[in-house]
């Protein structure tokens, strides 16, 4: 394994979250025209949390004190999978990208168990919520990969993704797939217009509701984990538009990589900007089109497969 690269990796990873949420907010205060908060504010809210002391239910069980731990360390494993600078990825073994998927599912249910572990009726609508539309989700995900998969002909997440644009089916490829890791990004995130982290109001929220009885350090590590589903999915879109060699180029493919990954985070702070949060049942709707948009990644390798 290249170790510089590697802890190249884990800083992104582990420092892009805190920026990245302070991108999408200072893009919404411009469009509000607010100065809006530092770019770091994040860090200090987390920090704060991580100095208050949790307060528990009554009938909260030991699976809601560690479902926030769990949530978290479990997205950290699909961080070391995820390919964010392309061709390299600390966790690298063929078919990962199976891990990766379902790394983030062990993540859901977790977060989901702990909703309705306190026994709140919100909790439980948000959990069956967040059931419904990961439903959507995930055959996007897999059907976008399976498309880059076919067209590289790599085993592994970072295989097919950094080589991806060394292939004819790149230029019919690459609009779908970035359509399709933008929504999902939405959606794992629980950014708008899927979900809004902003609200309060518990009848037209999907993640905040959940982690409603969270509080303290188990509250931090619930916003944090959210704030690095949308890293990873910032990092496979740049991983995808990226066309630097992170062996050959490190320093390059890194500064490019960070560029891109900034740039989906003020896309992400211009669409909340500029749309409302959809309708409860306009969601699944929404969804199915990224995985319209996967399908026709297959169709683009395949129209492609077939011209001389």
């Amino acid at each position: 394994m290249n170790t510089p690269l590697a802890l190249v990796h884990l800083l992104i990873v582990l420092g892009m979250p805190i920026l990245l949420i302070g991108l999408v907010n200072r893009t919404k205060s411009w469009w509000a025209g607010r100065k809006g908060p530092r770019l770091l504010q994040s860090a200090s809210d987390l920090k704060r949390l991580l100095g208050k002391r949790p307060v528990y239910s009554t009938a909260a069980s030991p699976l809601f004190r560690a479902g926030a731990y769990i949530v978290l360390a479990s997205c950290l494993l699909a961080a070391m999978i995820a390919p964010v600078l392309g061709k390299f990825a600390p966790l690298q073994f063929e078919h990962d990208f199976i891990v990766f998927a379902y790394t983030l599912g062990l993540a859901r249910i977790v977060l989901m168990m702990s909703a309705m572990d306190v026994g709140s009726a919100f909790e439980g609508m948000g959990a069956a919520r967040e059931a419904s539309f990961s439903s959507y989700a995930e055959p996007a995900l897999f059907l976008v990969i399976g498309a880059a998969s076919v067209a590289t002909g790599q085993t592994s997440f970072a295989g097919l993704i950094g080589t991806l644009h060394e292939t004819r089916h790149f230029a019919w490829l690459v609009a779908p797939a970035v359509v399709t890791l933008f929504i999902l990004l939405q959606t794992e995130a629980a950014r708008v217009p899927v979900d809004d982290p902003l609200t309060h109001l518990e009848l037209t929220m999907i993640h905040e509701v959940m982690i409603l009885d969270h509080s303290g350090p188990e509250l931090a590590a619930m916003q944090y984990a959210a704030a690095l589903k949308m890293t990873l999915y910032a990092g496979l879109i740049a991983a995808l538009l990226n066309p630097l060699d992170p062996l050959t180029s490190p320093l390059a493919c890194t500064l490019l990589s960070l560029a891109l990954m900034a740039a989906v985070a003020v896309s992400v702070g211009c669409v909340e900007s500029l749309t409302a949060r959809l309708p409860m049942r306009w969601v699944p709707r929404y969804l199915l089109v990224a995985t319209v948009a996967a399908i026709l990644c297959l169709a683009a390798v395949g129209w492609g497969a077939s011209l001389p």
